[in-house]
């Protein structure tokens, strides 16, 4: 099995600081890409038999397709701004430019697709923005592309969890094509820390234990979730930021609760005599 954890790097001469390809991750669906550009750097790509959906992480830029321009998109400095993102759709069979207007880093999520749906911009006030959980599992999502909107695969968010919270929990999976009840996608995390050095702690497992790793992600690392629960969790002092790229042989999102701790999610919070024989939520 490949590494789950896949660390940053300074960036390239293209900017390029992160890259996972459905071969290195030993997976069929989910590609994703960080460039850091510098102001007036600009890239060109082909999307070849892939959509993609580009999140401008942070800074300003021109986004250029075969039949579409996008000018002066971006608004924040640091996704610790926690305001939406600006974020480009484009399709399979396209090509797609960006010319850095300030200093800019962006996320390139990849899945393979036909190509059927236009190039699209998708604007801060088209994304939908959602508190879930509380007390110590508060954190705020960013549905980027979630499954109400057009995409062929692609599925895509991002999540802040203040320091000293946990998040993606109580732990879940989305392992089996077992739908209405829980839907085959892999995903992928990628991490900002805030301050920069400090870290944050994500666990995959599985029932069996056959996969069972905690890993101390680092700010600008990806974490691979080929299968498995995956429960994140912030240190006091570290506020905790990722984007998460999920796609499958479905596009939907259902995913299954770990029986051990669903009784998390019941409003008494009372532990159960026997929490293993729960039906998760």
């Amino acid at each position: 099995m490949p590494n789950l954890l896949q660390r940053g790097s300074q960036p390239n001469a293209s900017g390029n600081t992160l890259t996972i390809t459905p071969q290195s991750a030993g997976w069929q669906y989910v590609g994703f890409q960080v460039y850091q550009l510098s102001a007036e750097q600009t890239l060109s790509q082909e999307t070849g038999e892939n959509e993609i959906c580009i999140v401008v992480l942070s800074g300003i830029a021109n986004v250029l397709t075969r039949e579409q321009q996008y000018h002066r998109i971006g608004r924040r400095m640091s996704v610790f701004e926690q305001i939406p993102p600006y974020a480009v759709y484009v399709p399979a069979s396209d090509l797609v430019q960006f010319e850095a207007l300030t200093e800019l880093v962006i996320a390139i999520c990849s899945a393979p697709a036909e190509g059927r749906l236009p190039a699209r911009l998708i604007t801060p006030d088209q994304i939908g923005v959602e508190a879930r959980g509380n007390g110590t599992t508060a954190r705020t999502i960013h549905n980027i592309l979630p499954e109400q909107e057009e995409a062929e695969r692609l599925l895509v968010v991002e999540v802040f969890t203040p320091a000293g919270h946990w998040s993606s929990y109580p732990p879940h999976k989305h392992d089996q094509d077992r739908l209405p009840y829980e839907s085959q996608l892999e995903e992928t995390y990628y991490y900002n820390i805030a301050p920069v050095d400090g870290f944050a702690i994500q666990r995959v497992y599985t029932d069996d234990l056959s996969l069972n790793e905690t890993l101390v992600v680092h700010d600008g690392d990806a974490v691979l979730v080929p299968r498995g629960y995956h429960p994140v969790a912030a240190p006091p002092g570290y506020d905790v930021y990722y984007l998460n790229v999920m796609a499958g042989p479905v596009r939907t999102w259902r995913f299954h609760n770990d029986p051990k701790h669903a009784w998390l999610m019941k409003p008494s919070k009372e532990v159960p005599t026997n929490a293993s024989n729960i039906i998760p939520e």
